[in-house]
């Protein structure tokens, strides 16, 4: 079986030189890269993985744990971030948490078997992600300030500016002539959630709305608590005439309601969501939206990642810009034909 100097002889190289193109090819150059690479095919060297970690205390493993891998939004984030490990010649794992993980996953962080970790979940705690963050194990957050709790040197965030966010549908609807509203909130601990709602009744406010008579009601960022939470607010008597969900699945979730109620969207009720997922598009009318760069999201973080790896501490926090995306969920009828309205495909 050939070893990682039978490997360096033939491609006349340094057997530190085919360490590092097996653990970071980005860092050689690319004829070498190529000598190497034939000299690896032809001798059918493979390397001892396992070796390798007990005596570089690497993995060149980076662990991104999501509040779970259904949604749409998760799809593009982990491009994003995959594009970024790829060129750095690092492994991905993902994992999609729930009760039954977070253990595994929290082992992960405490036994260091991932040599970096993207946390876009709230059920790993601020305390454990301070415990387990290290020189050897950074950590970027998602979903979360970095509050007290949580500031280490070894602890980054990357986020869209959700309050941001928030304020522009809240500017956006009150420009349509809207006057009754209805905010359709995510998990009570989801830090996204709070901004947009922030955001969203700071533009009421400053249009002299009582926030204080727009109903909250709190859904699980999927399509059918979307759903149930309009059915809640129709069975009440509660009829706004504009929906702000805090994002599109729900917000998809309530024009299904409305359109089993007989309610058209927009002339009855305008909807209006939170992501820019790609199906929001598609749907009949198109949801207006607040466009998350998702993608963006990714890249940046495993970005702040690599800083992190290569030595760099306290990393300032990275915010991203959200956008409005005006489709036909929201523009009343008399308005769509209007020189001054911009309709996104």
């Amino acid at each position: 079986m050939a070893t990682i100097r039978d490997v360096a002889r033939a491609a006349n190289v340094s057997v530190s030189t085919v360490s590092l193109f097996l653990s970071q090819p980005h860092r050689v150059s690319e004829a070498t890269r190529e000598r190497v690479s034939i000299a690896v095919e032809k001798l059918h060297y493979r390397p001892n993985g396992s070796a390798r970690d007990l005596r570089t205390r690497k993995t060149n493993t980076i662990g991104v744990f999501l509040h779970n891998l259904s949604g749409p939004f998760y799809s593009e984030l982990i491009a994003g971030v995959e594009e970024v490990t790829d060129t750095l010649g690092l492994t991905t794992i993902v994992s999609g948490l729930s009760k039954n993980h977070l253990q595994g996953s929290l082992r992960l962080l405490r036994e260091g078997r991932v040599d970096g970790a993207i946390v876009l979940d709230p059920a790993i705690e601020s305390k454990d992600l301070r415990k387990y963050a290290s020189a050897s194990l950074p950590v970027v957050v998602l979903d979360r300030s970095l509050s007290a709790n949580l500031q280490s040197d070894f602890v980054t965030a990357v986020a869209a500016d959700h309050q941001e966010g928030g304020y522009l549908a809240g500017r956006h609807l009150l420009e349509m002539g809207y006057s009754r509203f209805t905010f359709i909130a995510g998990p009570i601990d989801s830090e996204d959630s709070r901004l947009r709602h922030r955001g969203f009744f700071r533009a009421l406010q400053e249009a002299g709305v009582d926030t204080m008579t727009v109903p909250v009601v709190h859904g699980d960022f999927k399509e059918q608590g979307g759903a149930q939470a309009m059915a809640a607010l129709l069975n009440n008597g509660l009829i706004p005439d504009a929906v702000f969900a805090a994002n599109d699945e729900m917000a998809l979730g309530v024009m299904q309601t409305l359109a089993q109620k007989n309610l058209r969207v927009p002339q009855d009720i305008a909807v209006m969501g939170f992501d820019d997922i790609r199906l929001a598009r598609y749907v009949t009318p198109g949801l207006s939206t607040i466009h998350q760069p998702m993608y963006e999201l990714g890249r940046a973080a495993m970005m702040q990642l690599d800083r992190a790896l290569n030595g760099e501490t306290r990393i300032p926090p990275i915010i991203l810009p959200t956008t409005l995306v005006v489709r036909g969920s929201t523009v009343p009828q008399e308005k769509k034909a209007g020189e001054n309205y911009y309709a996104a495909p």
